[in-house]
C-alpha cells in the first residue's frame, strides 16, 4: 500500500515538473487569488476594528430641563439601564456641563463674559446612552420619546434628544458594516471560483498532454486509481505551493502596509497598520492552515473535477 502511494506521489510530482510552465502558471493564478482573498480578510478585520471605534463614539444624548432634579434624572437613568439594548448610560451634571462648555469656549471672550453676567447655570444635566448594537438605537430613541411625550408624572423633565441629528450617522454606519461584510464575501467567492477554473483547466491540459501515456498505462492494465491519482497530486501540489507562497508574501506585505499608514495621522494613531501585523503574528497558525488548506482544497477539487470529466473513469 505504502509502495503504491509513493509511486502515485512520485508520478504526480513528475507530472507537475514535466508541465512546469503550465503548473507554475496555475500556481501563480492561485497565489494571486489566495493573496487577494487574504488581503480582503485583513482589510475586513481592520475595517471592523475601525467601525467598532466609531460605534464607541456614537450615542444618544438626552438633555434635561434645568428644573429637573437629580433624583428624577437618576430614576430615569435607572429605567434606561434596565433596557436590554443599553450597554452604558453616562450622567453629566449641570455643573459638569457648564465646566465642559467653558473649556470648549475658553478662547471666546464674548461667551465667557455672557456666562459671567448670568446669575444661574443655563445648562441642564444630560445622559449619554450607548447601545450594544448600532441597530438598537432606534428602539432606545422610541422609548425616550415616549417617556418625553407621555411622562408618568405628567410633566416631562426632558428638554430635547439629539437622536435625529445622529440618526443619519448611525444609519450610515450600519450600511457600511453590512455592505462591507457582503462585498468581502462576494469577492472571496469570486476569486476562489476563478482559482478553481484556472486550476481545473491546468489539470485538463496536463491530461491532454499525457493522453498517449494514459493509453499505454491502460493497455498494460494500470488501475483507474493509479492513472487518476497523479493528476490529483499535481493539483494538490499547485494549491500547496500557492498557499505557502501567500503566507510568505503576507509578512513583507503587512510590514509595508504598516509603514504606509504613517503619513496618515488618523490611521497611525488608531494603529491599524500595527493591528494587522499583530493580528497576523498572534493568529499565524490559524492563518497558515486556513490559507494553505484553502490552496490544497482548491487544487484537490479542481483536479478531481477535471479527472472525472476528462479521464472518463
Amino acid at each position: 500500500m505504502w509502495t503504491a502511494c509513493k509511486r502515485i506521489i512520485k508520478a504526480g510530482v513528475v507530472g507537475f515538473w514535466r508541465d512546469a510552465f503550465v503548473s507554475f502558471t496555475s500556481v501563480l493564478v492561485i497565489t494571486v487569488a489566495l493573496f487577494m482573498v487574504a488581503t480582503t480578510l485583513f482589510n475586513n478585520h481592520a475595517l471592523e476594528v475601525a467601525l467598532e471605534d466609531l460605534e464607541e463614539k456614537v450615542d444618544i444624548n438626552i438633555y434635561f430641563t434645568i428644573t429637573a432634579t437629580e433624583e428624577e434624572i437618576t430614576a430615569f437613568q435607572g429605567l434606561l439601564e434596565g433596557l436590554p439594548e443599553v450597554a452604558e448610560v453616562t450622567y453629566t451634571s449641570r455643573s459638569q456641563a457648564l465646566e465642559e462648555f467653558r473649556a470648549r469656549h475658553e478662547g471666546d471672550e464674548l461667551i465667557i463674559k455672557g456666562l459671567k453676567e448670568l446669575d444661574d447655570n443655563p445648562l441642564g444635566a444630560s445622559l449619554s446612552v450607548r447601545a450594544k448594537e448600532t441597530s438598537q438605537y432606534e428602539g432606545i430613541a422610541t422609548f425616550v420619546v415616549a417617556q418625553h411625550e407621555n411622562p408618568p408624572s405628567g410633566t416631562s423633565i426632558i428638554d430635547r434628544v439629539n437622536y435625529n441629528q445622529n440618526k443619519k450617522a448611525i444609519s450610515r454606519l450600519n450600511d457600511i458594516i453590512n455592505s462591507t461584510r457582503n462585498d468581502n464575501t462576494t469577492k472571496a467567492i469570486l476569486l476562489i471560483a476563478i482559482a478553481l477554473f484556472v486550476s481545473f483547466n491546468t489539470i485538463r491540459l496536463a491530461i491532454h498532454n499525457a493522453r498517449e501515456e494514459i493509453g499505454v498505462m491502460r493497455l498494460v492494465g494500470a488501475s483507474n486509481t493509479f492513472i487518476s491519482m497523479p493528476f490529483m497530486v499535481s493539483g494538490i501540489l499547485q494549491g500547496l505551493i500557492a498557499g505557502v507562497l501567500v503566507v510568505l508574501l503576507l509578512y513583507p506585505a503587512l510590514i509595508f502596509y504598516e509603514s504606509a499608514f504613517y503619513p496618515f495621522p488618523f490611521f497611525d494613531e488608531a494603529g491599524y497598520g500595527k493591528l494587522l501585523f499583530g493580528y497576523f503574528v498572534i493568529n499565524f497558525a490559524a492563518i497558515f492552515f486556513t490559507i494553505v488548506g484553502s490552496g490544497i482544497l482548491i487544487g484537490a477539487i479542481s483536479s478531481f473535477l477535471a479527472v472525472r470529466r476528462y479521464l472518463r473513469i
